[in-house]
């Protein structure tokens, strides 16, 4: 069984790790670009999108798309993660050394950045949606919804990306991973934003300058994307899967 592995600089910077970390930076822009951008533009054609339920359905269909393309354009170089609190909890399984993940979260966070910036530039400045809790739904609930939703994701990553037992249910690994962030923004979009991904909601936050109860995003997805990280490889996981340095 793979255990936690800090790491070493020359692998954290070789050619396939720059690769990896530019593959991770092209990926979450794209969904990025298309989430909030699918956000924005519902936005644009209706009063109120959040409270309306085919803006939800619009919005989570087009992460769940958005996802299984930048999952699958990222795979075979990088993982495919596109998601810190995933690359946290596979740094927890052994799947990825913490340096490196930690280049990953900026290669991500910085991909959602851009991305929040493009959007601005192209929608001739409209206002960037960052993700808040529903009415009526306190801080804990919000953590709480979000370390269940995010433990759904990142235990789905797991299952058919990562575990070598997958078989031929690793070929459809982003449509799954797709449908469960669709099927999870669905059911927590209304309460706690259903973000799951504290880049998806750290780029929005920076270029609107809005981070009112931002912290809910970190805690929350990291608490379950590490939960689901440990619960899958000390449950599941077979004794000679290795750790790998720069994908899953």
């Amino acid at each position: 069984m793979a255990g936690i592995a800090f790491g070493r600089f020359d692998d954290s910077f070789s050619g396939a790790s720059i690769k990896a970390y530019i593959a991770e930076f092209i990926s979450t822009l794209l969904f990025v670009f298309a989430g909030v951008g699918s956000a924005i533009a519902y936005g644009k054609l209706t009063s109120d999108a959040a409270l309306d339920p085919a803006g939800l359905v619009a919005v989570a269909v087009t992460h769940g798309f958005a996802l299984f393309v930048a999952v699958a354009v990222g795979a075979n170089i990088s993982g495919g993660h596109v998601n810190p609190a995933v690359t946290f909890g596979l740094a927890l399984g052994g799947q990825i050394t913490i340096l490196t993940g930690i280049f990953y979260w900026v290669a991500q966070l910085v991909g959602a950045i851009v991305a929040s910036l493009l959007l601005k530039l192209v929608t001739g400045g409209l206002a960037i949606p960052t993700h808040s809790l529903g009415s009526g739904v306190g801080a804990l609930e919000g953590v709480v919804l979000e370390i269940v939703i995010t433990f759904g994701l990142v235990y789905t990553v797991y299952a058919t990306a990562v575990d070598p037992k997958k078989g031929s249910v690793g070929t459809i690994a982003p449509i799954a991973i797709g449908f469960i962030v669709g099927a999870n923004i669905l059911a927590a979009g209304p309460f706690s934003g259903g973000s799951m991904n504290p880049a998806r909601s750290f780029g929005p936050a920076v270029v609107s300058g809005d981070f009112s109860g931002h912290w809910i995003y970190w805690v929350g997805p990291l608490i379950g994307g590490g939960l689901a990280g440990l619960v899958y490889t000390y449950a599941y996981l077979s004794s000679e899967h290795a750790p790998l340095a720069s994908d899953f």
